[in-house]
Formats: structure tokens, C-alpha cells, sequence
């Protein structure tokens, strides 16, 4: 089997049961924040954090510790990832990019507008618009592998190249729109960093520690300059080379990402979700449900994802610029859409850059949860229902080997 598929294999299987692990950690939030834990929930989450060398201190509460320090490891993650697949897999041609390009660009555009169109009229709101746009990929291949066995791996893998360009779109909307006060004495210090790393990969230095230290250098600096502080991430997995002078040596992207991995998925963003999908539910009426914040962020995941993500691909197809996955119809393919709208992580993470208040973080969460929970739902009763027919059309000897 080609290593690429190997690898990929591997990645879904991992997502998948991170995505189950995101769902009972979520729970647990809520019932920490909605209970006599409340108190201990939130003195968890504000413990002051604090680390000092010489003149230079950042101190923080745990959160922001969570949100601006282990989120930088989750995105230098997803910087090797995108490379990775840029460069030789699924986004390494137009051919293989075409299907996924298009459902993205429709799967950030719509969700945006709708936020906007529901928020004209209290413009407070307005900075929140790119939440609704991203995709959880842990989450929404959780919920793809409940749907069963009888799910196309290819729709696995398109679900993968969606979230990889909602990704790469997202670390772009934070650098140029979820950045201010900027200090350019510790961003001048930070380009510094970027041109050790760069020096690095030219000098093709194969371990990964020297580019580690370097790349916690330009972190403090990008914390310090006002930039969010996971775009050094970002920045310093783009510098790790994905090929080894050694041939008969694995390739120190592959070996970083390999190690990353399972971190990533069991711990950082199981942390993340802990920290922030707390919702706190008291008080909490049906004109709190369908204010312009929620709901907004609601329906732009729910209705803006599925319409989106659906129409910009089918429009591929039908121009013939892309082709339905292998082994799927377009009944699957609305399935997907549907579970693009699972934005969790993602959309919460944005939501922490776009509002500081903890009134407006709370309307986010309850957004959030609610369009993805939705989404959720749709998705999973959608490729289901497909998957049961497609097996139905299938001779009766065939489907009978399949079902065994």
C-alpha cells in the first residue's frame, strides 16, 4: 500500500477517535460550568501563570496560556499538514484540489454572509463574522464514523482536504483581521526568528530541535507584538523540511507530524474544548437563544456550511472541473456539506480572538454548539440514509458479502 494512503489512513483513524473524545469532553465542560463545579471550573481556567527571564515576563491566566500557548503547537500541526498536503497530497494538483477548493471557498463565503446579514443591525457583533466559517475536522469525522463501515473512504478524505483549506483560510483571516496594537520592536525581533528558520531549511538541517527552539523564540515575540501568537506555529512548520537528504531516513515533516499527532488530538485539543466549550446555561432564555450573536453563528453553520460547501461543489461537478468522490453520490456529498457546519474547536477558537467579554464569549459558545450540534445531527442522519440506499441498489449477493 502507497505510504501517502497508509498515511492518510492512519490520520482519519486518529481524528476520528479524538473527534469521540472532543464529544464527551464538551459534555464534561458543560456540566462543570452548569453545576456545583462552576466555581472550581472557573478558578481553574483564571489560575495565574507566569514565567519570567530576566526583564522579559509573560503572565497570563491559564486560559490564555491554553488559547495563545498549546493552540500555537495545535496550529504548527496544522502548518504541517497543509504543507504536506500542498505539496503531495490532496491539494497537490488542481485535478485533486478542484472539488475541495470550491466546497471551501463556498463553505467560508455563505456562513460569513449570513452572520453579517443576521448582525447588520448591531454592529458590535460584526468581528465576529469568520466564526461560522471554520470546520472542526476532529469533530466531524467523529461523527462521520458513527454513520458506520459502509461510508466511502474517499468522502473521509474530502471531509480531510475541506478542513485542511478552511484551515489554511482561517490562519489567514487571524493575520489580517484579529491582529492590533501592533509593537514592532518584538515583531522586528520576531523576523529575526522567521529568518533563522529560513536559514535552517536552506542549510537543510534535518532535526527538528533547533527549529523548535527558534520557533519558541518567534511565538514570544509574535505574543509580544500584538500578532496572535499561533501564527508563529504556522511560520515555523512551513520551515521544517518535508524530504531528508538521507533517502533511506524519514522525512523530519513527517516524523514532527507522526509525533505531534496523537499530542495534538488527545491532549491539547481535549484541553482546549475543557477550557472553552463551558457554555453556562443559567438565565438563559429563549430571546438569548435567538439573539443576532447566536444565532447568527448558528445559522451560519448550520444553513450557511451545508448551502455553501454543497453549491460551490456541485457547481465543480457540473462545469467539470472536479468529480464526485469514488463510490459517492451527491446525496453523500450533502452529507459532507452538512458536517462541515461542525465548526466547534475551530469556530470557538475564533470566537476567543474576535470578543473579550465573557457575555459575548458565552453567546459565542451557545452559537457554536448549537449550528454544530445541528450539523451534527444532519450530517449523520444525511450520508446514513445515503449510505442505506446506495447498499439497497446493490445485487443482493454483494450486499450480502459487504453487510458480513
Amino acid at each position: 500500500m502507497p505510504r501517502i494512503v497508509t498515511k492518510v489512513q492512519d490520520f482519519l483513524r486518529l481524528e476520528t477517535a479524538a473527534g469521540l473524545i472532543l464529544m464527551v469532553v464538551a459534555a464534561m465542560a458543560l456540566i462543570a460550568n452548569n453545576s456545583a463545579m462552576s466555581a472550581a471550573y472557573s478558578s481553574f481556567l483564571n489560575m495565574p501563570v507566569e514565567v519570567k527571564f530576566g526583564g522579559f515576563e509573560i503572565a497570563k491566566p491559564l486560559l490564555l496560556w491554553i488559547n495563545d500557548g498549546l493552540m500555537a503547537i495545535f496550529f504548527f500541526l496544522v502548518g504541517l499538514e497543509i504543507k504536506s498536503e500542498v505539496l503531495e497530497g490532496e491539494l497537490s494538483s488542481f485535478d485533486k484540489a478542484a472539488l475541495p477548493l470550491f466546497a471551501a471557498i463556498g463553505g467560508i463565503l455563505f456562513p460569513a454572509l449570513i452572520f453579517v446579514g443576521i448582525n447588520l443591525g448591531s454592529p458590535v457583533n460584526l468581528d465576529g463574522w469568520a466564526i461560522p466559517a471554520a470546520t472542526d475536522i476532529a469533530f466531524a469525522l467523529g461523527v462521520l464514523a458513527l454513520a458506520g463501515p459502509r461510508v466511502p473512504v474517499s468522502l473521509k478524505v474530502l471531509l480531510l482536504a475541506v478542513a485542511i483549506i478552511d484551515d489554511l483560510a482561517a490562519i489567514v483571516i487571524i493575520a489580517l483581521f484579529y491582529t492590533d496594537n501592533l509593537s514592532l520592536t518584538a515583531l522586528s525581533w520576531g523576523l529575526v526568528g522567521v529568518a533563522g528558520l529560513i536559514a535552517l531549511n536552506r542549510m537543510r538541517v534535518m532535526k527538528i530541535t533547533p527549529y523548535a527552539i527558534i520557533g519558541l523564540f518567534v511565538w514570544a515575540c509574535v505574543l509580544k507584538s500584538g500578532v496572535h501568537a499561533t501564527l508563529a506555529g504556522v511560520i515555523a512548520a512551513f520551515a521544517i523540511p518535508l524530504n531528508h537528504t538521507d533517502p533511506e531516513r524519514s522525512s523530519p515533516l513527517h516524523k514532527a507530524e507522526h509525533n505531534l499527532h496523537i499530542w495534538v488530538a488527545y491532549l491539547i485539543l481535549p484541553l482546549f474544548a475543557f477550557a472553552n466549550a463551558g457554555v453556562s446555561l443559567q438565565g438563559i432564555s429563549l430571546s438569548d437563544v435567538i439573539a443576532p450573536l447566536p444565532l447568527g453563528i448558528a445559522l451560519g453553520l448550520f444553513v450557511g456550511k451545508q448551502l455553501g460547501v454543497f453549491s460551490m461543489a456541485a457547481l465543480a461537478i457540473k462545469l467539470g472541473w472536479a468529480r464526485l468522490p469514488e463510490g459517492a453520490n451527491l446525496l453523500h456529498l450533502y452529507g459532507v456539506a452538512c458536517l462541515t457546519g461542525v465548526g466547534f474547536t475551530m469556530s470557538l477558537f475564533i470566537g476567543t480572538l474576535a470578543f473579550d467579554t465573557e457575555a459575548m464569549l458565552n453567546s459565542v459558545r451557545l452559537g457554536v454548539l448549537m449550528g454544530s450540534l445541528a450539523s451534527g445531527l444532519a450530517g449523520f442522519a444525511v450520508i446514513k440514509y445515503a449510505c442505506r440506499t446506495e447498499s439497497l441498489k446493490r445485487p443482493a449477493i454483494h450486499r450480502d458479502m459487504v453487510e458480513a
